[in-house]
């Protein structure tokens, strides 16, 4: 950490420090600019193109002369040009330069700004505009998506990225949900919804009858988002659906989409297609958002003391059952086990850290569970890129305070020019004014510095940047209500708002003192009192400052490692070339740990090259055993055996929720051989921790593995991908020992082997039939998903007559008919290694393949990853690569597009 000079500490406290008058503004100071010279002209612009290429290397995206700082990657122009250019592409009005994105969000902030007498003067007004620009100029800061949609094209612009409704047990308040929610994924935003006011099926209706109940009413908005875009792109809508523990309907609620997984089951096994954008899952129901279950301290205690549970009525209030309450955490675990939902959101917990109790409860989130407010409300998110602020000293608390009243100061003046769905969201919105402001690239800064993701270390720095980042914000938040005033609730929830203050003040006196320099944890104390005086003294102009998101896309838009709270997905990833081949990218973060940790340059180099070469560090000689740990990642690699635990990923969790506002978008990723009972066991640790969500994956929990239970809710079935009638084919002729026969091979559409035919010349012989049991085991085999290089592994070099002399020169002599069969499969159809393993390849000799693909489809367009991804991530919707699980949503690795809503 820098050390900040005392004259400089004192001009710090003296600029942030004094009371304002409310015909006067806030004062700003130049931190990262310069008088006199824009921060557009201190960079190097060129002009790139920017493109992008499914999987089967089609151009489906470019743009090309776009002007761009010399610095940016060219992930983070394709993110930019693809998704936040405005214009039709080739068209006149089509934005083409990343200059004119960001005068128009910045230069459109500053004038809002200064049109609502944010700033104490036109100077303060240009400094802040110089100093905002640079932030995200230079990638130290990025607003959420519909910001850059929107902001300087759209007189009234939509905003924020998430938002929560609300529904009453009224037919027009149901049909204004489905409006409100399309209106919402129009606009590039996401919602969630509590839906425990709605009558249960079992419950009367004045007019005779039952009611429908909240299941067949989720199920019409989830067809709605099936067909609404986010944004007006091609993304699906992001929603999130909750029911309280306590509604009669928790029991279909819970095992809802888990019984919608068992159809797809059964549509995947009679031929349909089983991929998450297939036919199979966009004919079940609930695919379009996110489950969760409202849970109270009552009923974790009733599961820990094995006690009762009573559901009631909506209508009545009076008992609709009794569960044992450790039951209906078995049925959460289970359905989370089978598909990943429900997630648990802690009611309690929530509450005891809300800060407008006396305005109403918090009953619900936004889709990826991070931003909890009143109903109707909406929340505009920002992130800042953590290792921005890192400097050989460790961290720049001072760079990094300043930028967080410059995102706060922007956020802020956002809330009342943006537009909003409805009226009562409009109102609670602007009466109170929630901001999230957040991070990314935790993982990566916390790996540079050399410290382990899941250590005591690791978390203690976690704790306390995200605590200066927090109590920096409320103090921000503070001067700007001395200037306009405070929110408009914040009379009315004085108290308790000071009390949540004072509870955040208390943790961030307890974060672990060894772990970090003594400086720091000083300014974390000095931040919190000031954010406690300047609050008591002004109020606050927002309710809540801070969340944890997912921040996907504008993680790649600042060139991030790591996204949210994430740790590092893994240290190796591979990006497809649009002239052919692929190029290996080795984690930007490992040369600096390296070095952190003592390694010489040359030792540096020496590792970086094995790390390419074997994809793991585990065994490097050069590296020492105890440094491990600080490489550990979200994914084990192909080659390695570590990974960070599921406890390692709540610990960071715990560890951070005291000092955020609102909550932390994260799933907790979970082998595929994960019981039901260790689903239990972090449901219940959560809870303890103090966190106020979780939810669980567990890898290939979707359409290739149902889970057996005791209450026969799923049955385990193999799942046969038949070929298409129609489909790309390979012959091949063959002689062993006089014996003359043809292979026919048969391909999926991506190019793997699907079936063969073996036909021998004589017709009716032994030897015939052998062949084609043999040709019709393989092609099941391959079809319930046995892997090629299994059989290959099985059946090459297997002895028996005839055998002898062939045609092949890369077979010279076989066995048996069956060792040159697979033998020959493995020869075309594997890749090097593979056939090393096999046995058909010395180590390090090159594949004599003469020109046939490869199984996996031409390798030219294909991503491949050195780890282990959900086997059933989807497809990215934009470019066709194989999408990674970031918190709650899906990112993808080659375009930058995300599921999520921020």
């Amino acid at each position: 950490m820098r050390k900040p000079n005392g004259s400089k500490r004192r001009a710090r406290e003296k600029s942030v420090q004094p009371v304002r008058s409310s015909d006067s503004g806030l004062v700003f100071r130049r931190v990262f600019t310069v008088e006199g010279r824009d921060p557009l002209d201190a960079v190097v612009w060129q002009k790139r193109t920017a493109a992008i290429r499914n999987e089967k290397n089609e151009l489906i995206f470019e743009q090309t002369d776009i002007e761009t700082p010399e610095f940016w990657s060219d992930m983070a122009l394709t993110v930019v040009a693809s998704r936040y250019f405005r214009g039709t592409l080739s068209s006149e009005e089509r934005e083409t330069s990343v200059k004119s994105l960001l005068t128009r969000v910045v230069d459109t902030i500053a004038v809002w700004g200064t049109d609502q007498g944010y700033f104490a003067s036109p100077e303060d007004a240009r400094v802040f505009r110089d100093e905002l620009l640079f932030l995200v100029l230079h990638q130290k800061a990025s607003f959420n998506s519909p910001v850059w949609f929107n902001i300087g094209a759209d007189p009234h612009p939509q905003c924020s990225a998430c938002f929560i409704i609300s529904v009453d047990d009224t037919m027009e308040s149901i049909l204004q949900w489905y409006t409100q929610e399309g209106i919402i994924f129009k606009g590039g935003s996401g919602s969630g919804v509590n839906v425990s006011k709605l009558r249960s099926c079992r419950e009367p209706l004045s007019g005779g009858g039952l009611a429908s109940g909240p299941l067949s009413f989720m199920k019409a908005a989830d067809a709605s988002a099936g067909v609404i875009r986010s944004g007006g792109k091609t993304r699906r809508a992001a929603k999130m659906v909750i029911l309280d523990i306590d509604h009669p309907d928790i029991v279909a609620f819970i095992r809802s989409k888990a019984l919608e997984e068992k159809k797809v089951q059964a549509l995947v096994n009679a031929g349909y297609d089983g991929s998450l954008e297939g036919e199979a899952y966009s004919t079940v129901a609930f695919q379009n958002s996110n489950h969760s279950v409202r849970v109270t301290d009552e009923f974790m205690r009733a599961v820990e003391t094995n006690g009762k549970w009573q559901t009631r009525f909506v209508a009545s209030g009076k008992v609709a059952d009794t569960y044992p309450a450790g039951d209906l955490m078995r049925e959460m675990a289970l359905a989370a086990h089978a598909c990943g939902d429900p997630g648990i959101q802690f009611h309690t917990t929530i509450n005891r850290w809300h800060t407008c109790p006396e305005t109403a409860p918090i009953r619900a989130s936004n889709p990826c569970s991070e931003y909890m407010h009143v109903d109707d409300s909406a929340c505009n998110l920002a992130s800042l890129k953590l290792t921005a602020f890192a400097d050989k000293n460790g961290f720049d608390t001072e760079a990094f305070r300043h930028a967080v009243d410059i995102m706060i100061t922007a956020q802020d003046i956002i809330v009342d020019k943006a537009s909003y769905p409805t009226p009562a969201i409009t109102r609670n919105s602007r009466n109170l004014r929630a901001l999230g402001l957040g991070y990314a690239d935790l993982g990566a800064l916390l790996m540079s510095m050399g410290l382990p993701y899941d250590s005591d270390e690791g978390r203690a720095w976690a704790s306390g940047i995200t605590a200066l980042m927090t109590g920096e914000a409320y103090s921000q938040s503070a001067r700007i209500a001395a200037v306009r005033g405070p929110f408009s609730e914040f009379e009315k929830n004085r108290e308790p708002m000071l009390g949540v203050i004072r509870a955040h003040s208390d943790k961030a006196s307890m974060i672990d003192g060894p772990a970090l320099p003594k400086p720091f944890l000083e300014e974390i104390k000095e931040v919190w009192d000031a954010a406690l005086a300047l609050g008591s003294a002004h109020g606050y102009a927002n309710c809540q400052v801070t969340v944890i998101a997912p921040t996907g896309t504008v993680a790649f838009m600042m060139d991030c490692d790591t996204t949210g709270l994430e740790p590092e997905l893994a240290l190796i990833k591979y990006k497809s070339l649009s002239g052919g081949g692929r190029l290996e990218i080795v984690n930007r973060t490992v040369p600096r740990a390296l070095e952190r940790l003592g390694y010489s340059t040359s030792q540096v180099n020496e590792i970086t090259v094995q790390l390419a070469e074997t994809g793991s560090l585990e065994h490097i000689p050069e590296l020492a055993q105890e440094h491990l740990p600080v490489f550990d990642c979200a994914f084990r690699p192909l080659k390695g055996k570590r990974n960070i635990s599921p406890e390692g990923h709540i610990r960071m969790m715990a560890a951070v929720q005291p000092f955020v506002s609102g909550a932390i978008s994260k799933t907790v990723n979970l082998p595929n051989d994960a019981s039901v009972e260790m689903i239990e066991r972090i449901f219940t640790l959560a809870w303890r921790l103090g966190l106020k969500s979780i939810a669980v994956y567990r890898d290939g929990c979707k359409a290739v593995q149902p889970v057996v239970t005791s209450q026969a809710l799923f049955e385990s079935q193999p799942v046969r991908k038949r070929l298409p009638v129609d489909c790309k084919s390979f012959r091949h002729k063959f002689e062993v020992a006089g014996q003359k026969g043809y292979i026919h091979v048969g391909f999926y559409e991506d190019g793997k082997v699907g079936e063969i035919f073996i036909r021998m010349a004589k017709e009716g012989s032994t030897i015939s039939g052998l062949m084609d049991t043999i040709a019709t085991l393989t092609s099941i085999s391959l079809q319930y998903g046995v892997p090629l290089e299994a059989l290959v592994n099985k059946f090459s070099h297997v002895r028996f007559e005839p055998s002898g002399f062939t045609s092949n020169r890369e077979i010279p002599i076989a066995k048996s008919l069956t060792d040159y069969i697979f033998r020959f499969l493995g020869i075309r159809f594997l890749n090097k290694d593979q056939q090393v393993t096999a046995g058909l390849l010395p180590p390090g000799e090159g594949n004599p393949n003469s020109g046939v693909p490869a199984s996996g489809g031409d390798q030219r367009t294909q991503t491949a990853y050195p780890f282990h991804l959900q086997s059933d991530a989807p497809a990215c919707h934009d470019c066709g690569a194989i999408m990674v699980r970031e918190g709650s949503c899906y990112n993808c690795l080659n375009c930058g597009a995300t599921s999520g809503c921020s």
